[in-house]
């Protein structure tokens, strides 16, 4: 649709303009009077007429419909400024413009002054028009409409005309603005910012029907006072104009590709003329490919809206803090705009609830993670992951952005696009409105019903820059806070469950598990995978009903066998040693080396594992304790659980040696045979050696390690006064326990994993070394000797070279890190020197 401002008939006006000095006097005396007699409907009436006759004569040519013929419309005040989709023919323009040489200086400024009323409206007028350049199809209606004055307007008044002409393109472009960002897709926030630019614009508006009205009635109106009326309006929508442009620029790359894109290869263009593909088609489907992709990809896909939105107006703000009008300008439109924000952030951290239609929050639900998940998952992605901060930071300080899908930032200015971006304001309260949130989701989803604390009354009219907004988030916290603590460590025996683990899985209550190895020997010497889960549970509640007492009565029933899929200190490696898992040596191998390696790890697959290796706890519990006692806690418990049940079951299995080193064959004298006393006394100092190891290691980790670290986080529990501060007391408890057992550091576990190993399988040759005393006596007797005591010597021996090496090195590796990383490991040096001063 194409402005249209018809002239005055032709009849009206001479073709040479002289005028003597009365008929000038005249014509500049009754400026106002011909304003106020003039009526656009009898220049429409002339052109309505002349059309009729043109479509008569054409009729057979055109039966499109024209509201050309509805007089109500025809006769519209603005109809004499904007033609009816080319029905009417276009009389105006610089090509119809007549020369405003030789017209006098008054009449010129108040054909001007008409012009700039309409133009001032985004329309064109007579003398004022478009830009050459103007295209409505190709052009950005963001970048508004550009208006230029005719070249034969006076130099005095074109100064003026020039100072006022930005309000037009001003004008046009936030309106263009106000009804893009008004779509359901830009979100609330968007909305409420089109509202309050609407609400200015309708005092612009005001501003304009005064002055149409001063122009119509006052003979005095000038292009002077029209300047000073709009003067400071220039000012005013310049700044929101300014900030449309940054807005609506913030997600397009166009600027920036177009000039690489627009660029061509000529060789590249010549080659697709040969193969016939060249042509304007080909181009135009090109391009259109490129657009979209850019589309797509220039802003990450997310359009610019909620926090990006009120973070590029605070920043605005912040940069023009010098300016008044701007800072009290985009204060008004950050509060307007940030009003649905605030509202949907009090209904979260007041209910738990997350409503953000258009994702627009700081803050992200993750659907499809629900509570049931923590019965079947090995991880608590219930807590970690439900729900989460849309930039991808925790309260770590780490990032999770390539977990959490947090969108890449924007190719200019590196802002993060849509709701991922924090309003600077709100950075610092990030992590206690995604907490408090959180905690009333889980006071929720138990059943229990939320106190949403201040009433509406009191919380109507917050918004971001308001100090009263950031107690109401700090009471909201606190009060959230406050009642998921007290329904944990009150309501569902926080403390005493943590108790219970700590018996079963540190066995500080040892008794009932010496009393289940016992019940459960023949058992626990089959294959992990010929074991009865069934019988061994049974045999464990036989264990617990016999030594349960006060606290353990309630929950012994928590507690399950289970057997691990793995080898402990096969899976320690895999989890604290790089090269266990990827980039090892076996990468670097050559294709022989990669099969031979394949092959050894197939045949420890399939090498069976005893179900004393394998066994292990498992304690279930119920929302919302899963919070804290989650599957990647228990697996830190059962770890720790495994790594006790093994050093328990070498210890036993050494003491029952001591028990079959007591017998005859073992204590009687045999004064014919020197070199098979001597060997006998090797064995048992080896034995004694092995388990005085064994004893250290129980009673440092034990005494040293497990009970302090436990009177240390009771300590934490009487005074926690913040539920993440419970969890993050709760897992640094068992990282610690992990750490000084030297269970996270792969030279540790590998050294201590061959001693322990070799510990172990020593104690699994008791019988045999009894069979070989009892062989060793019975040679002694006969003349021809003891052939076979050379054998005895080499098996020992290598027993002897393997433990004394494995101990030396696991020695020089806890004196490393006790001087280096971990002070905790010096009572264990101190335990491991007097072991082997013994030796």
């Amino acid at each position: 649709m194409d402005p249209y401002t018809p002239r005055p008939r032709a009849g009206g006006r001479k073709k040479n303009l002289t005028l003597s000095a009365k008929e000038y006097t005249k014509i500049t005396g009754t400026i106002a009077s011909v304003r106020r007699s003039r009526h656009p409907q009898d220049d429409i009436d002339e052109e309505l007429e002349r059309h009729v006759r043109s479509s008569r004569g054409n009729q057979s040519k055109s039966h499109e419909p024209s509201f050309i013929a509805e007089t109500s419309f025809v006769r519209a005040p603005l109809n004499s400024r904007v033609s009816s989709m080319g029905a009417l023919p276009k009389t105006k323009g610089k090509a119809k413009q007549e020369s405003l040489d030789r017209v006098p200086l008054e009449i010129q400024e108040a054909l001007v002054l008409e012009d700039l009323l309409y133009v001032l409206m985004g329309i064109e007028g007579s003398y004022v028009t478009f830009h050459p350049d103007y295209s409505p199809e190709d052009d950005d209606p963001l970048q508004g409409i550009r208006f230029v004055v005719a070249a034969s307007l006076d130099t005095s008044l074109r100064d003026l005309v020039e100072r006022i002409l930005p309000l037009g393109t001003y004008y046009t472009a936030i309106s263009s603005f106000i009804e893009l960002r008004s779509h359901l897709d830009y979100g609330l926030v968007n909305h409420a910012l089109c509202a309050a630019i609407r609400d200015m614009l309708k005092d612009y508006q005001t501003l304009l029907s005064q002055l149409e009205y001063a122009f119509t009635s006052s003979a005095t109106f000038s292009l002077q006072k029209l300047w000073f009326y709009v003067h400071p309006t220039v000012h005013t929508l310049s700044l929101i104009y300014q900030l449309i442009i940054e807005l609506g620029t913030a997600d397009d790359p166009s600027a920036d590709a177009s000039s690489s894109s627009s660029t061509s290869d000529a060789e590249e263009d010549a080659r697709n003329e040969a193969l016939g593909l060249g042509g304007a088609k080909l181009k135009a489907v090109l391009s259109e490919i490129n657009k979209n992709d850019l589309d797509v990809a220039g802003g990450s896909g997310i359009a610019v809206k909620g926090g990006e939105v009120l973070t590029i107006i605070y920043e605005r703000m912040q940069n023009m803090s010098g300016d008044p009008t701007a800072n009290t300008l985009y204060e008004t439109l950050l509060r307007a705009a940030g009003k649905p924000y605030v509202e949907m952030l009090k209904v979260w951290v007041t209910t738990g609830k997350l409503i953000d239609p258009y994702e627009e929050l700081l803050l992200k639900e993750s659907k499809f993670i629900n509570r049931g998940i923590l019965e079947m998952d090995y991880t608590d992605d219930y807590w970690e992951m439900r729900y989460t901060l849309r930039d991808g930071s925790t309260l770590s300080g780490t990032s999770k952005r390539h977990q959490s899908g947090v969108p890449p930032p924007r190719p200019v200015g590196g802002r993060l696009p849509g709701g991922a971006c924090v309003p600077p304001l709100l950075e610092g309260w990030k992590h206690k409105i995604l907490l408090a949130g959180k905690y009333l989701n889980v006071i929720r989803e138990c059943g229990i019903e939320i106190n949403q604390g201040q009433s509406q009354l009191e919380t109507e009219g917050l918004s971001m820059d308001n100090e009263k907004f950031y107690t109401f988030l700090e009471d909201a916290y606190s009060h959230a806070n406050r009642t998921l603590l007290q329904l944990l460590l009150r309501d569902q025996q926080l403390i005493p469950r943590l108790r219970s683990l700590k018996r079963y899985f540190f066995l500080s209550q040892s008794s009932f598990l010496t009393h289940m190895l016992d019940l459960a020997s023949t058992e626990l010497r089959k294959a992990s995978k010929s074991a009865s889960i069934v019988k061994l549970q049974s045999l464990l509640d036989l264990a617990l009903n016999t030594d349960a007492s006060g606290e353990d009565i309630l929950f012994r029933e928590d507690v399950k066998v289970t057997m691990a899929d793995s080898g402990l200190y096969e899976f320690l490696l895999k989890v604290v040693s790089v090269s266990g898992v990827i980039g090892g040596e076996g990468d670097q191998q050559d294709g022989h080396g990669h099969e031979e390696h394949k092959r050894e790890k197939e045949k420890d697959e399939k090498k069976s594992m005893l179900a004393i290796d394998a066994l292990t706890l498992d304690y279930t519990v119920k929302f919302p304790l899963s919070l804290v006692i989650s599957r990647k806690t228990i697996v830190r418990y059962q770890l720790l659980f495994r790594f006790l049940l093994h050093l328990k079951h070498v210890e036993q299995s050494l003491s029952s040696m001591w028990i079959e080193q007591k017998t005859t064959p073992w204590r009687r004298p045999v004064p014919h045979h020197p070199e098979f006393n001597k060997w006998r006394l090797r064995v048992c100092l080896l034995r004694a050696r092995m388990l005085s190891f064994v004893q250290q290691i129980l009673a440092f980790t034990t005494f040293e390690v497990l009970e302090p670290n436990w009177r240390a986080l009771e300590l934490k529990l009487d005074k926690v006064t913040t539920v993440d501060q419970l969890l993050r007391d709760h897992v640094d408890f068992l990282d610690t326990c992990l750490k000084e057992c030297m269970l996270t550091s792969s030279k540790l576990l590998r050294a201590y994993s061959r001693l322990i190993v070799t510990c172990s399988t020593f104690a699994l040759y008791t019988s045999s070394f009894t069979k070989s005393a009892n062989q060793a006596i019975a040679a002694a007797e006969m003349p021809e000797g003891d052939p076979a005591m050379a054998k005895r010597w080499d098996f020992l021996s290598k027993f002897e070279t393997n433990f004394n090496h494995w101990f030396q090195v696991h020695l020089d590796c806890v004196q490393f890190y006790a001087s280096s990383e971990n002070v905790s490991l010096l009572p264990l040096v101190v335990r491991l020197n007097s072991v082997k001063a013994a030796s």
